[in-house]
């Protein structure tokens, strides 16, 4: 006898993706509502390759979107790359921003000395006279 997978079941818990058995694990937070597994891969693979266009907040939402992907380490293997990709690229990019506002926050003047005044914007708009008032 063959057995016969049918990819397009909206149910993941028939497609072998669920971790207790009877529990039936969806690959998007709004589970049952949400996207089919194929369509899962895709806007995975979306959210994860926009975000190196200087747009890392997809990575978050990416990770957001497809939490039970990230929470169940054996579901989903075709979509799990892309959004623990997107978690690690999101953790990078978090660090170094908020390592560079907390360097020019808490540094300042006192960590660059005198080239703090070619470094801040405001003073670079007043030097350009940008700003419009004098």
């Amino acid at each position: 006898m063959e057995t016969q997978t049918n990819n397009s079941n909206p149910n993941p818990s028939l497609n072998g993706n669920s971790i207790t058995g009877s529990w039936p694990v969806w690959p998007t937070v709004d589970g049952s509502l949400g996207l089919s597994e194929d369509e899962s891969v895709k806007y995975a693979r979306r959210f994860y390759r926009f975000g190196f266009a200087m747009l890392p907040w997809l990575w978050a939402v990416n990770c957001f979107y497809f939490w039970p992907v990230l929470r169940h380490s054996r579901s989903f293997p075709r979509i799990r790359p892309y959004v623990v990709r997107s978690a690690v690229g999101f953790a990078v990019f978090t660090a170094l921003l908020s390592s560079w506002a907390f360097t020019f926050a808490i540094g300042g003047e006192r960590l660059f000395g005198p080239v703090w005044d070619q470094l801040v914007m405001y003073k670079l708009a007043d030097k350009l006279d940008l700003t419009g008032w004098s």
